[in-house]
Formats: C-alpha cells, structure tokens, sequence
C-alpha cells in the first residue's frame, strides 16, 4: 500500500468504471433529449464531427478549457510549484496560455481561407499536395498520441497512488467509458460533456481553495501559508532561486521550463486536430471570442489549482506530525506531516494527491480523484473525436474510399473513436513499462513535435508560404532537435543517455529550442527567397460543393432526418452571411492585436522584471498573488459556466417546454421544424 493510498482500491475502480459509465449515460441521454427537442441529430458526418459549425462562444470556449485541461493541467502544475515556488504555477499557466491566444488567429483565418474543411489537414493536402500531407499527418498523429498517453500516464499513477488500483487496468479503462458517448454523440455531445466537467472542476478547484486559504487546521490562511514556505526554505532551500526561496519569480530553474513549456504547448495546440476541430464547430462571427475566452479563462485553471495544492504539499513539510518530538522544523528529530517526496514521485505528478489527502483525508482524495478522472475522461473525448476525423477524412476518405457515402462516412467516424481508444490504452501501458512519466513526456514533446508548429501556421495564413520550404523546415527541424537533446544529454550526463538523464531542464531545453527555431528558420527563410503567391481560392472550396448538396438532397428527400436537416437548411444563409471576408478580417485583425498584446502581458511585461527584481515577497506581497489568482478563478467560472447558460437560454427553453408538452400530452413536446420550403427549394 502506497504512502498516498487512503481510498480502497474499489474506490478506483467505481470512479473510472462507475462515473465513465454514469457520464456515457447522462451524455446518450442530453444527445437524445437534444434530438427530440431542438431537431439536432447526430445520424449526420457533418454533425457528428463539427457539430454543424453552428455552436457558440461560451460553449466553445467551456470546450476548449475542458480540452487544455490535462492530467498535465493538474498534476505537472503542482510538480513544478512544489520544485520551483510560485514562479511554477505562472510559467506553467503563461506557458501554455498564449497558444491559445495566438491561435485565435488561425482560427480566424481558418474561417476565412477553409471554411468548410474538417481538418486542417485537409488544408495542407490542397495547399501542398500529398508529400506535405503525409510529412504533417506524422506530426498531427504523434501529438495525438503523446497527449493522450500523458492523459492516460497521468490519471492512472494517481489513481494507482491514491486507490492501489491496477495501473494497466486504469489505462484500458479511462478510455472505456469515453469512447461510448463520443461514438454516440459525437462533437455536439463532446462539447456538452465539456461544459459539465468543466462545471465540476471548478466547483472542486474551489473547495481546495477554501480548505487550504480558510479552514484547514494545518494552514488555513495566506499569511501561515507564508510563514510555513519560509520555514521550508530554511530547511530544504531552491536550488536557482533568489535566497532559495519559494515565494520569488527569481527562478532559473523555474523560468528554463517555461521555455519548455511553451515551445512544447505551441506544438500540442497548433498541431492538435482537438483545437481546430472547436474552431471548426464554432460560428464564424464568434470563433475570436470563443477562443480568447477560452485561454483567458483556462489560465486559472493551473495558476490557482497549483497555487494551492503545490504549495500546500511544501508548506506541510514545515507541519508537525502528531508523532513529532518537537515543533522546530529545523531541528533535527523535526517529523513533518507531509515528508519530502522522491524526484519520481514529483515527475509522475503525485504533489496534488499527496497533498489533498493529507488536507482533507478520504474526501480529500475522492475530490482530487474525481476532478482529475473528469479533466482526463473530458480531454480524452476531444482527442479521440480528433482523431476519428483525421482517420476518417485525411487516410479514409483521401486514400481509401474518396467515393464514400454519407453513412459510410459516419460508420468510419465511429470506428476511428473506437481504434484511438485500444491505441490510448496499449500507448500508456507501453510508456508505463519502460518507465516514462508524464512529467518526462511532457518537457519531451516539443522535441519531436516543435519543428512542425511554424509550417503549419504559415500554411493557414501567409500566401508567400514555400511548399517545399515548409516540408523541410519540419523535416530538418525535427531531426535536430533529437540530435541537440540527444548531444546535450550525453555531452551533461559523460555520455549515459537513459531515460533519467535526458529528461534533466538543459537537455529538454536544447532540444525544443533546436526543434521550433530550426523549423522556424528554414520555413521562412526559404518562402522569403522563392515566394509562392497562393490565393487560398483551393482552399475556400473544400467540401463546399458536396455540403451544398447534401443540403438540397436532404431537403427534397425528407427522410429519417427530417428535422435535423431542415434546422441545418433553414441555418445555412445565416452562417453564410457571417463568412463574410470584410467581417472575417476584421476579427483577424482584432485576434492579432488582443492575442499579441496579451501575450506579451503574460510572458514579458508583468515576469520578466519581476524576476530582474529578485524580489522575495513579504505576507502582503503573497496575498496580492493568491487572491487575484482567486478573483481569475471566479471571473473564469463565470465565463465558462454561467455564461454558456445564458447564451443558450432559448433552447433551454425550448427543451423545457417540450418536456412539459410530453408530460401533459405525450408525444406533443418533440420539435417541428418551421415550414421553410420556398428557402429551402432556393437554396
């Protein structure tokens, strides 16, 4: 039994079988009460993995929370916390924000130059052919699955940690349950469970909070939060920061993994089929929005997450164990009632399960293990209905069966989610026996993956792009990148290279630099000397002429899916009108300027002098810092849980009011399209 365990081990299974199974239930139900009600019906592709491109803000940018929102999101958060101080939870939450800020951008242009491609692979292939299609589905596919083996890795060492449950059980069964509402549901059905795991974790984000700032008997303010870290800091001293301190932005350390951090996250955002699916599926006059909001509001999530739990499982190492002969900390017969945790357990992410059982007990542990099951299950949906779209329209559709019908379509999606599920387990099992960690994973991934993330954005937005530039740069970038980690790792290590000795903060860092800056150089140095001038007019007509016509045929046969298609018909002039190009670029306009200012907030105005400054914060200094990270949190909640409410209070009320009509007159509630022929007939 492990020194973390404190739930039985029937406990872990009941909340990865038990809750999976529960949300797998509860979601085929919202997708059915959504057909019945609204004539939204998943029996369609189009539908199935865009969610008819028709879905809003607040939802989307609920979705895109719940889908940055890792294992990684909690755990390797509050691993760097504990290492490095406060300057961990700002690098990791700046780190991986202004990604998707940035690609509010794409997101715009995606709109504008493909706005009826499925995925942006589909981009690449009618931009560049079929040798760039081939060299950039290895990127888009390899970071499919080290995000998902980090979502398995991650939630299954907790589960194991704080249950005993069987490890390779945990990995098989996560993706269980997930996989059966997403092959019923679909993207519509994605993005609802979003929004309630999304609701949910903030909800448990805030308990800890409270428990740790307010009520908890070991800590329970700010102020002896501060005194305990600067009792730890005597003891047990930061290696790179000011006066060894955790309660300073001074941190080498800290500072070389947000380098890390961020070169890895461009390349799990901009390369991750999850984030452009959203901006697929959201209406085209709000996709800014969505995703500003959504990196906004995401923020909070880590900074305040590992602001409390990270620091706490430090702060209980200055704690008195009951069975301590003294209360001094720095006295040598000192027992703590957290006890310093091994470097394995720090990079498998165990400081937050460590810490809330110690807090909280049983419930400490259950909310941490709930909260994280939701965070994985919830991320885990999006990978996998990414996935299925890149099996089914990039390998299926464009290499297979170009002639597919529509519910050949459709069964292919279906089966896509089901192979990416098998392919989660047996990828986590794997990393699990040669010994990676989530942590290890992920200071790796911008290694590999780093060199595709400039091909890529210049793909979607610049017309001068170079076709063979960009193949090289991704090539060539990706290359060195594994030969700088690699000379690194040998050149620091006397020449042992293993899985302990590269994933060291200057080895990691050699390499994600080398990857983007490499990929970066050639792309764009190449488009500069031998410019293309593309009018992304290719790109504007993909699929668009089979959507029309599914449309038309929908409408003449009004068959089987009557409502489902008249609602797309009668919604279809609408999302026309907002495809506008004037209207497009201007949201492109306004993207660049609020995602680059806000940007430059996060990683250089309000960190870098900060940490020129040296500055150990005082009790009034660390209050500012938590209680803004809590305000964040709560303007966050608002924005991705009570906002999506109130912008679809009309189907709400839709809903309710059919569901009252069945009660008193059963079979009267469900939805009627409105009679729209004439429109329909024209369109």
């Amino acid at each position: 039994m492990s020194e973390s365990q404190v739930l039985p081990q029937g406990a872990g299974y009941g909340v990865v079988v038990g809750i999976g199974l529960f949300f797998s239930v509860f979601m085929i139900g919202l997708t059915a009460i959504q057909a019945r009600y609204t004539g939204v019906s998943p029996r369609n592709s189009e539908e199935f993995t865009s969610a008819s491109r028709s879905v809003k803000p607040g939802l989307i940018a609920s979705g895109i929370v719940s889908a940055w929102t890792w294992a990684a999101t909690l755990l390797q958060s509050s691993a760097v916390a504990y290492r490095y101080g406060i300057s961990g939870p700002w690098w990791y939450a700046a780190g991986a924000t202004v990604q998707v800020l940035l690609f509010a951008q794409l997101a715009a242009k995606l709109k504008l130059n493909a706005p009826y491609a499925h995925t942006w692979l589909e981009i690449v292939a009618t931009r560049w052919g079929t040798l760039a299609h081939l060299v950039f589905m290895f990127f888009g596919l390899a970071t499919n699955l080290i995000v998902s083996s980090m979502l398995v890795l991650g939630g299954s060492a907790t589960v194991t940690s704080l249950t005993g449950m069987n490890t390779i059980a945990a990995c098989f069964l996560i993706p269980l349950g997930v996989a059966i509402y997403v092959v019923v549901g679909g993207m519509r059905s994605t993005l609802l469970c979003d929004y309630t795991h999304t609701s949910v974790l903030f909800a448990i984000i805030f308990t800890f909070i409270f428990t740790v700032y307010a009520t908890s008997g070991y800590i329970g303010s700010i102020s002896k939060m501060h005194l305990l870290l600067s009792e730890v800091t005597q003891n047990m001293p930061v290696s790179g920061n000011a006066q060894g301190s955790y309660l300073t932005l001074r941190s080498l350390n800290g500072l070389i993994f947000g380098i890390i951090n961020l070169i890895g996250n461009f390349a799990t955002v901009f390369q991750d089929q999850a984030y452009w699916q959203r901006a697929i599926a959201s209406r085209p006059a709000t996709t800014v929005k969505a995703y500003l909001i959504g990196g906004l509001a995401w923020f909070a999530v880590p900074f305040t997450f590992s602001t409390t739990l990270g620091l706490a499982a430090v702060a209980l190492g200055a704690v008195p164990a009951s069975s301590s002969p003294t209360q001094v900390p720095s006295a040598s017969d000192f027992v703590p009632l957290l006890r310093p945790l091994t470097q394995d357990q720090i990079s498998a992410g165990l400081p937050a399960s460590f810490a809330a059982a110690t807090l909280l007990g049983q419930s400490g542990a259950a909310a941490l293990l709930v909260v994280l099951f939701l965070a994985v299950t919830s991320a885990t949906s999006a990978e996998l209905i990414a996935v299925s779209s890149l099996l089914t329209y990039d390998v299926y559709v464009r290499y297979m069966n170009p002639k597919a019908t529509e519910q050949q379509v459709l069964r292919m999606s279906h089966l896509g989610v089901v192979i990416f599920a098998l392919v989660m387990g047996i990828a986590g099992t794997i990393f699990f026996y040669i010994g990676v960690s989530m942590g290890w994973l992920y200071t790796f991934m911008g290694v590999i993956l780093g060199s595709g993330v400039v091909p890529i954005a210049l793909c979607i937005t610049w017309s001068k792009a170079n076709r063979m530039g960009c193949i090289a740069g991704a090539v060539i970038g990706f290359f060195a990148g594994v030969a700088v980690w690699l000379a690194v790792t040998s050149g620091l290590n006397e020449g042992v290279i293993n899985v302990t000795t590269s994933g060291g903060n200057y080895e990691m860092l050699g390499g994600n630099l080398a990857s983007i800056a490499i990929g970066g150089i050639v792309s764009v140095i190449v488009s500069l000397i031998w410019p293309d001038n593309y009018d992304f007019a290719e790109t504007r007509g993909i699929n668009l002429p089979a959507v029309k016509k599914t449309y038309v045929e929908d409408v003449e046969t009004e068959k089987k899916d009557v409502s489902a298609s008249v609602k797309s018909v009668s919604d279809e002039t609408e999302l026309d009108n907002e495809l506008e190009p004037v209207g497009l670029m201007k949201a492109f306009r306004f993207a660049v300027c609020a995602s680059v200012i806000m940007t430059l907030v996060f990683l250089i105005i309000i960190p870098l002098p900060l940490f020129g400054a040296s500055t150990v914060y005082s009790v009034t200094g660390f209050s500012v810092w938590v209680v803004v990270g809590i305000i964040w949190a709560f303007c966050s909640a608002f924005a991705v849980v009570l906002y999506p409410l109130w912008e679809s209070r009309a189907a709400l009320a839709m809903i309710l009011k059919g569901m009252v009509k069945d009660v008193y007159a059963p079979g009267s509630g469900a939805y009627v399209p409105p009679p729209t022929r004439t429109t329909m007939t024209t369109a």
